[in-house]
């Protein structure tokens, strides 16, 4: 990089902070990197000359002409999140003396309850054929990723070193590196069993456990596109996508136990806010059996 580019200079040394020192996922990376060169942009419009002589006027500034060029809450609320950990960066590199975007209020962004599946049509969904081996990995990482509540990610980077089958116990790699050791139920113990039995059919070139046609680990889109032809194979009215599957783990686990700490846990949420609304979704549920079933609930029949 050439050094008359003093905003970009600065964001390749935080890109390479994130990439070595924090090792981040390459996802994360792209987005932090998509962020701040949009903030680079719209700071250019505005003749800022040196990440120094950035303030609080201007990052609102930016915030406003973000929002005008049609970007909503939660696509601003991440960016000024991602140049909010550069100013920090900054400021811990001696750079600037105070983070200005600190003051600078993030727009709440509507609460989009996670859709889930009901039980009886996770049961019909799983109910898969095994006559095809392809079919019977795919029962293994639809019972895995219910059984344990995984992220897409996560799943496809199982190698067969993190199954402790005998324990019923998978390990898996999480958001920011974070290692999590999962319990996966007797269903999808069985069913991982099934499908490393044949897993040597498909000539594996690593260690990973599950396979595309190829021998090589399975990409997240053949995951994603799998999950959407079974869900309708099986006869399921809703699309089915890894993650509404991780929504469901969750919003079962916690109608069955109550136990939010538990749950933040399991889905390895760092902090309980961002479990808290599986609590709103089982409320939801209440309120529509309370309003049907309670007679003092019961309006408009007088």
């Amino acid at each position: 990089m050439s050094s008359d580019a003093p905003l970009l200079n600065a964001v390749e040394g935080f890109l390479r902070y994130l990439k070595v020192e924090r090792q981040l996922s390459p996802l994360t990376q792209i987005n932090y990197q998509r962020q701040l060169t949009a903030c680079i942009v719209l700071l250019e419009e505005m003749k800022l000359p040196d990440w120094r002589q950035l303030d609080a006027a201007r990052v609102r500034s930016l915030a406003a002409r973000s929002r005008r060029a049609g970007l909503k809450p939660a696509s601003l609320a991440l960016r000024l999140s991602a140049l909010r950990s550069f100013l920090d960066w900054l400021v811990a590199q001696g750079v600037i003396k105070a983070n200005p975007a600190k003051g600078v209020a993030t727009p709440r962004a509507p609460r989009h309850l996670p859709k889930n599946i009901d039980v009886d049509d996770v049961n019909r969904l799983l109910e898969i054929d095994i006559n095809d081996p392809l079919a019977v990995r795919d029962r293994a990482m639809l019972e895995i990723m219910y059984g344990a509540g995984l992220r897409l990610s996560e799943l496809v980077g199982i190698d067969t070193g993190h199954l402790d089958l005998a324990s019923g116990e998978v390990w898996v790699v999480g958001k920011g590196s974070k290692e999590r050791r999962l319990p996966i139920g007797r269903t999808a113990v069985t069913w991982m069993e099934h499908w490393l039995a044949l897993r040597e059919l498909f000539a594996p070139e690593d260690d990973a456990v599950f396979l595309s046609k190829q021998g090589k680990r399975i990409s997240t889109r053949n995951v994603q596109k799998r999950f959407a032809e079974w869900g309708v194979k099986q006869g399921i009215s809703s699309h089915i996508h890894p993650h509404k599957l991780r929504h469901s783990f969750a919003t079962h686990m916690l109608e069955s136990s109550g136990d939010l700490r538990a749950v933040q846990e399991l889905l390895g949420h760092a902090n309980l806010s961002t479990t808290q609304i599986y609590t709103h979704l089982d409320f939801q549920h209440l309120a529509s059996v309370y309003d049907a079933a309670h007679p003092r609930a019961k309006r408009g029949k007088s």
